[in-house]
């Protein structure tokens, strides 16, 4: 099978919710809720994508030749790509029947421990989501990372018992799901968070805690304060506001501001090539996490689909460095890309 067949299986697997693009850019479902579009008009997401394109990478071949080395050491583990397969919830309702949460889980957590990367489990109301997710980090031993939404603390503590359980190597939190409507409706109130509630959380963690949902340097500093071992730059990938800022637009005032603290950053939001992966890496991300293009692989290919897709990313990650005269990931710098 090839990636090409993977997107055209996929495409006859999905319902009108989505349509598997060639490249997922936001513009086909723009504000099309359920499916991977946005409440409001959707220009968060678009201009995500847009914006790493507007980077150009610099190429230098006048540098030491041979197979570059693209595996990434965090939080004790060792992977052979900087990039990750992001959190996916509500499949069934987003994207198609073929599929519900744990059955997708368990296809995207297995197949991406096989193919040396992870994958951020997703979590939602039915309370069976976190726990096979959970059971399927497991089964992969605990090279997974599951994430939590911002519950009320009660609701957290009870679904932090399902993460140990897991093993898993480290747990999320996407922040950037607070203006989720069946968050606002709970009763105690769950959403936004203090520093000090998430500093709770980090310490009832007991393993790297990682902060998704960071757009500004004051919100960088804030998870710091707060305990997070790493903090995700993202706009929760367009979804939930209009008007933001583009996630690469942020990124390098972010890293500047934490570069010595020892808290990781990841990126993720219309990140779609190996390109963009460098380009990410460039400006001070340490780590690129991808969603949407995984829902496509799994639904047009399964655990071979998955492959298929970090092999395509890996691979022309592999090649950007190559041909812009990096070794290894430490090499990458950002003269090695061009912003107008």
């Amino acid at each position: 099978m090839t990636y090409q067949e993977v997107l055209a299986n996929a495409r006859e697997a999905m319902s009108k919710n989505c349509k598997a693009c060639p490249v997922c850019n936001g513009r086909a479902c723009t504000n099309h809720v359920p499916g991977p579009g946005a409440k409001g008009v959707g220009d968060t997401a678009i201009r995500n994508f847009d914006k790493w394109q507007e980077i150009r990478v610099n190429m230098d071949t006048i540098a030491e030749g041979g197979d570059p080395d693209t595996s990434l050491e965090l939080f004790g583990k060792k992977f052979r790509f900087p990039f990750f397969a992001g959190p996916v919830g509500a499949v069934t309702m987003h994207y198609s029947d073929k599929y519900n949460d744990q059955s997708y889980n368990d296809i995207l957590v297995k197949a991406c421990a096989e193919g040396g990367i992870a994958a951020f489990t997703g979590d939602g109301l039915d309370a069976n989501v976190m726990k096979v997710a959970c059971e399927a980090i497991a089964a992969a031993g605990g090279l997974a990372v599951p994430t939590v939404k911002p519950w009320n603390q009660e609701t957290i503590a009870e679904k932090m018992e399902l993460v140990k359980a897991s093993g898993s190597f480290a747990v999320a939190m996407d922040i950037d799901a607070a203006g989720l409507p069946f968050l606002k409706g709970m009763n105690p109130p769950a959403g936004s968070k203090t520093v000090e509630q998430l500093s709770e959380i980090a310490k009832m963690a007991g393993k790297p805690f990682i902060i998704k949902g960071v757009m500004t340097v004051r919100g960088a500093l804030k998870a710091r304060e707060a305990g997070a071992a790493a903090i995700v730059v993202s706009n929760h990938g367009g979804r939930v506001l209009d008007q933001c800022p583009a996630t690469a637009e942020v990124l390098p005032a972010i890293v500047d501001a934490l570069k010595g603290s020892g808290v990781k950053v990841l990126v993720d939001g219309g990140i779609r090539s190996g390109v963009d992966v460098f380009k990410a890496l460039a400006m001070g991300a340490d780590a690129v996490i991808i969603a949407r293009p995984f829902v496509s692989a799994v639904y047009g290919g399964a655990e071979e689909g998955v492959k298929l897709y970090i092999d395509k990313i890996g691979g022309e990650l592999a090649d950007a460095m190559s041909m812009c005269g990096a070794k290894t990931l430490a090499d990458i710098t950002r003269d090695m890309i061009f912003v107008q």
